[in-house]
């Protein structure tokens, strides 16, 4: 019996309290700074290091290069860049090793699908996925000026 009205208790207390919740697909839900969503990739910036294939713990990530097809510029251009999102944690270590941001986070999150293979994305729909991108990729949270104290 003491359970209950305790249980009860709890209940009377929250029941006059505004309500937290959102009607989701109808409302748009504003995600933190530090979310991980997903990748934005720019077939432009790449350098064709390797590094976030390299780095990546599941191994979701592959890319190929091929020469620069301009015989006056060095090093290599980006061919493929796949990323399957049925393995992909988003744990955000590719952008952050990536040298020159050729790969960063987006606050997008919706990909229910229902099919595996629609779970593969190629570098079209990852070069396409240009909403939501974050500004600050690799600083946040780190001081602006090397952390120094102002005069």
């Amino acid at each position: 019996m003491k359970g209950l009205a305790k249980g009860l208790g709890v209940t009377l207390k929250t029941l006059g309290r505004k309500k937290v919740s959102t009607s989701y697909p109808d409302e748009e839900i504003k995600m933190p700074d530090r979310f991980r969503g997903i990748q934005y990739v720019s077939e432009e910036k790449c350098i064709v290091c390797f590094q976030c294939q390299r780095i990546c713990p599941t191994e979701c990530i592959t890319l190929t290069g091929k020469p620069n097809p301009d015989p006056e510029k060095r090093g290599r251009v980006l061919d493929t860049f796949d990323i399957n999102f049925e393995l992909c944690i988003l744990c955000d270590l590719c952008t952050e090793v990536c040298p020159m941001e050729a790969i960063v986070m987006t606050n997008n999150f919706e990909l229910a699908a229902y099919s595996r293979d629609e779970l593969f994305k190629d570098l079209k729909w990852l070069g396409e996925n240009t909403e939501n991108i974050r500004q600050d990729n690799n600083n946040i949270g780190a001081p602006q000026r090397g952390g120094g104290k102002k005069a």
